[in-house]
């Protein structure tokens, strides 16, 4: 076979993987990238891990109602920025959480908790 041959033939072989490559989502390593379903059960577990930080350190009270909307950036682990819906007294307000969690080595660690102006 002609190295030409073998060229086509490589290529003809690859073809099917660059697409399904250039197909499949591509994670970005430090970008920050929308949380498609904020209902799921980990990023709530995120943003509730985040609550109870933040009342721990503070000496609040802040009860968890939802998850507003979120992102991750990947980093060593998945860093976690969410603006989460609490009850605080008898009013609602929205915070900014940034949560960096280690899932294998089953870490987590709030970054920031701030309040965020509507």
């Amino acid at each position: 076979m002609s190295r030409h041959h073998l060229v086509l033939a490589l290529f003809a072989l690859l073809l099917p993987l660059v697409k399904a490559f250039a197909d499949s989502e591509v994670i970005v390593v430090g970008g920050w990238r929308p949380i498609e379903n904020i209902g799921d059960p980990h990023v709530k577990e995120i943003a509730e891990f985040a609550v109870s930080e933040y009342n721990q350190s503070q000496k609040k009270n802040l009860v968890f109602q939802s998850v507003v909307r979120g992102e991750t950036q990947v980093v060593a682990g998945v860093k976690y920025r969410l603006v989460i819906s609490v009850k605080e007294d008898d009013s609602f307000e929205n915070y900014e959480a940034v949560v960096w969690e280690k899932r294998w080595m089953k870490f987590r660690k709030l970054i920031s908790f701030d309040e965020v102006n509507n």
